[in-house]
């Protein structure tokens, strides 16, 4: 079934542009209706008086989120934010936080359009709005059955972590802000897992049923197959290598592309500044997959280490889960982690990750790219 819907954002008093659904700051998510903002934010809108347009009226989203029920699958989103007399400043995300804008900024008069491509997996699209100034004038929302979907396993370093989080991430929930509307990131990693117990957990099978030959499967596990215990354990030159060799077959069945990631650095220094690697034989066992197998690799690992040594043990801080008491509401007492990153170190090797694509000449998916 292909959906089409349109929303005109701004006072119930001012009309809709043809085609349009009114959205106003009263319009309160239902599921008669299956759209309109959560309740409990605080939404304001204005008529500017220019009649007809879509740029005549607004919602100022402070903190809100827009829901739509729509059935699974990928959708492309035109949003339209802006203001006749004002600056403006709006960031955008979906689902658990995955980031789509981190601030779109236009000046008075000023009207910007964006398009991204979204998966949605539990009937529900949910986009969450923030900035300082926050507008949104209209949403189209449309079916996207052409885009490719990028679809990524792997463990915290990757996951969407929860609103109630904030600001831990995973690099997966910042990836679609890199991508244009020819692609939607659909982030299953999952905080904990190993390349053996993603598998043994059934948390590949939802994939394998929608994995096609227009997609790409990003493969990043290795900081919890070190663990000791039965359920995650393995061993970098034979099960490591195993399982990581049933994603990549099974994603060569279905006509998809697998990717391998080496696992992103941990922030260890020694004491002369430089990065102490605490993944060993599994970077090279994953290497030695990748070169038998003809696998493309992104060396995450080689990257983030360059990045950190770059910035140093203390500017690194501001890249991992490193906060003073009361600097961050969700974490009250503060925080010291060397192995989970904060939205600013998500979005850094979210960067790498594109960089990476870009570099390689990864094709098709290197035109995907912003």
């Amino acid at each position: 079934m292909s959906i089409h819907l349109k929303f005109d954002f701004g006072p119930e008093t001012s009309s809709a542009k043809a085609g349009f659904t009114k959205i106003s700051g009263s319009t309160t998510y239902n599921a008669k209706s299956g759209y309109g903002f959560m309740e409990g934010a605080a939404i304001y809108e204005r008529d500017r008086g220019k009649p007809g347009t879509l740029r005549q009226d607004f919602c100022i989203p402070l903190g809100a989120v827009f829901i739509a029920d729509v059935p699974d699958g990928n959708y492309t989103i035109h949003a339209l934010m802006g203001d006749a007399k004002s600056a403006t400043c709006t960031g955008l995300k979906v689902g658990e936080g995955r980031l789509l804008l981190a601030e779109c900024r236009t000046a008075e008069g000023e009207f910007a359009a964006n398009s991204f491509s979204v998966h949605v997996t539990d009937g529900q699209l949910r986009l969450a709005f923030s900035g300082i100034a926050p507008r949104i004038n209209a949403l189209e929302i449309v079916s996207a059955p052409q885009a490719a979907t990028l679809y990524l396993v792997g463990d915290s370093t990757v996951t969407d972590q929860p609103l109630e989080g904030y600001p831990y991430a995973g690099w997966g929930q910042m990836f679609p802000m890199f991508f244009k509307a020819d692609a939607a990131v659909a982030n299953y990693a999952v905080s904990g897992r190993s390349s053996k117990s993603f598998l043994n957990e059934g948390r590949f099978e939802p994939i394998l049923e929608k994995l096609n030959a227009n997609d790409y499967l990003f493969i990043q596990f290795g900081h919890n197959d070190q663990k000791l215990d039965e359920e995650r354990a393995t061993s970098p030159y034979t099960t490591y290598k195993e399982h990581l060799s049933i994603y990549i077959g099974e994603a060569r069945k279905r006509g998809a592309t697998p990717i391998l990631v080496t696992p992103v650095q941990r922030r260890f220094f020694d004491n002369e500044g430089k990065l102490i690697d605490t993944h060993g034989d599994y970077i090279t066992a994953m290497k030695e997959l990748a070169e038998a197998e003809e696998v493309i690799l992104i060396d995450l690992a080689a990257e983030s280490k360059r990045l950190f040594e770059a910035l140093g043990p203390e500017e690194t801080k501001s890249l991992f889960l490193w906060a003073w008491p009361g600097e961050f509401p969700n974490f009250p007492q503060g925080a010291e982690d060397n192995t989970h990153f904060q939205q600013q170190g998500g979005i850094a090797v979210a960067e790498l990750v594109a960089a990476c694509i870009r570099k390689q000449g990864i094709l098709p998916l290197q035109r995907y790219l912003r």
